[in-house]
């Protein structure tokens, strides 16, 4: 049974279900899943997940994203970006890099910010884009996302080129949309590349197009990987068989808090569970075991 992460650079043009259906006819029947659609205009960093580690989406999902932008200024569409007729509001604006640095000043931290009515949101049910697409009116309200840090790669009016290290959930349409109207100019996204997400970079990438069984099984990445931040303790045999049957077994590394999540591994520094240390008893608790059969079987 297949079990880890496959890194793919997902092409402009193909939607992130289409990439990960490739990996899914290659792996069936175990499950699949990926951390952070990608719109098909975008390219770069998409995380497939594979097997068990499919329970460990919400870890990948938690981790920082980083992504390399273009915005066009003097711009606007209904979109936000570039998919769409485009709206020319000026040309090439007149703007010095310290201006444009200023405004994207005020994006950096946890903000407010709202989707793109052509955006995956639902509504009622209904997609955010759907309703937009059958023309309704579609008004979102505004979320709370942290943007780390965002700096200016290059500036060569009407282009706009920037590096954005931000949360889960941000859409970087919104930011271009936003800056734009800071600056009274307008602005849509004509390019878009994720270059990492969490512990995952652009670099370890596998082109979709190269996908085959061998690849497949050469660039799977150990599930340990979504959880490496997390206190983790090698476990005995008699250990990983009490997991395996779901229960608790004795904590001895260092104390973490009540409730915190930890992690066991075994002699391979394999990944064997994920769970909750219980204070009062001094143990771990199983939440997710990630072991295929009983250790005891292998003796």
């Amino acid at each position: 049974m297949a079990c880890g992460f496959l890194v793919l650079d997902k092409p402009a043009g193909m939607t992130s279900r289409r990439a990960v259906d490739r990996v899914k006819r290659l792996v069936r029947p175990d499950k699949t899943g990926h951390a952070g659609t990608l719109d098909p205009l975008a390219t770069g960093v998409l995380v497939v997940a594979v097997g068990r580690a499919t329970r460990l989406m919400a870890c990948v999902q938690a981790g920082p994203k980083t992504y390399r932008a273009t915005f066009l200024l003097g711009r606007r569409s209904e979109t936000d970006d570039t998919e769409i007729k485009v709206e020319v509001l000026e040309a090439t604006p007149d703007l010095d890099d310290s201006d444009i640095a200023v405004a994207l000043e005020g994006f950096v931290g946890e903000i407010q910010q709202v989707p793109p009515a052509y955006s995956a949101v639902k509504v009622d049910g209904r997609r955010a884009y759907q309703l937009a697409r059958s023309g309704q009116n579609v008004e979102l309200t505004a979320r709370t996302v942290n943007i780390t840090s965002i700096r200016i790669l290059g500036w060569s009016s009407p282009e706009l080129d920037v590096e954005i290290v931000c949360s889960s959930g941000t859409y970087i349409r919104s930011i271009g949309r936003d800056l734009g109207k800071r600056l009274g100019c307008g602005a849509v996204m004509s390019r878009l590349v994720r270059t990492r997400v969490g512990p995952f970079s652009l670099e370890a990438a596998l082109r979709v197009d190269a996908i085959d069984p061998d690849t497949l099984a050469e660039r799977m990445v150990s599930p340990l990987v979504a959880v490496e931040d997390l206190p983790r303790q090698i476990a005995t045999l008699d250990q990983l068989e009490e997991v395996f049957h779901g229960r608790r077994v004795a904590w001895s590394e260092a104390t973490p808090e009540d409730g915190a999540r930890v992690v066991l591994v075994d002699s391979e520094s394999q990944l064997a569970a994920i769970g909750d240390y219980r204070a009062d008893t001094a143990q771990f608790a199983p939440r997710h075991v990630f072991l295929d059969h009983s250790p005891w079987q292998d003796r």
